[in-house]
């Protein structure tokens, strides 16, 4: 899932099969596009965003220069719902571990599996290889969920005309002009584990998505 043009515009692609039938063919597919408690950094909340009881959840506090708008609204089914809420969760894990340059990092492997998980730890890795991580705002929109028994699709927006890389060292951010790549579609295959999260198994993206466009 491409979800941030990488350092030196490196491409992270992987095997996932998931066809993007809603809303066109996919090309691009990582794993990780990304907690129970609220980000510290001020950010719009998504549906549900306040976790159910059931299994601990992972705290995941970002950088505060790390925002983002959900433009996800509460569909009243609460198998929907908390499908939004833990796709949100898997976006956020998957940032604290490339703010925390940990490839491994428990947060994301919390809200991830078998492809997916593989994928964003080579995508998180390599974040730390060029000793960067994300900054600005990243806004998600247009979601559609489709729940069946134990397994969901997960099609949304993103877009990333105002989020950037940052390198850790230096502290300089690489401010790159909007383009039609900024827009990305993802469509995303999750399943309902035994501790009752909504993991993320498979994930396939495109850059460019004229329907995620103004």
């Amino acid at each position: 899932m491409p979800r941030r043009p990488l350092p030196t515009a490196a491409a992270l692609t992987t095997a996932a099969a998931l066809l993007l039938t809603a809303c066109g063919g996919g090309e691009d597919t990582t794993g990780g596009g990304k907690a129970a408690e609220a980000d510290q950094a001020t950010r719009s909340a998504a549906p549900g965003a306040t976790a159910e009881k059931g299994p601990d959840r992972p705290r995941i506090e970002l950088p505060s220069d790390l925002t983002y708008e959900f433009d996800w609204a509460r569909t009243g089914d609460r198998d929907k719902d908390a499908v939004l809420r833990d796709g949100e969760q898997f976006i956020k894990a998957t940032d604290l571990a490339i703010a925390e340059q940990d490839p491994t990092h428990q947060a994301y492997r919390f809200y991830a599996e078998g492809e997916a998980a593989a994928g964003t730890q080579t995508y998180v890795q390599r974040f730390v290889d060029h000793k960067a991580r994300t900054t600005g705002t990243y806004r998600f929109s247009k979601a559609r969920v489709s729940v069946k028994g134990g397994t969901a699709s997960l099609v949304y927006c993103e877009n990333q005309g105002k989020a950037y890389n940052k390198d850790i060292e230096t502290g300089k951010v690489d401010v790159t002009p909007v383009s039609e790549n900024s827009y990305v579609v993802y469509s995303t295959r999750l399943r309902k584990n035994d501790r009752g999260v909504w993991v993320t198994e498979k994930v396939v993206s495109r850059r460019g998505a004229a329907q995620c466009r103004p």
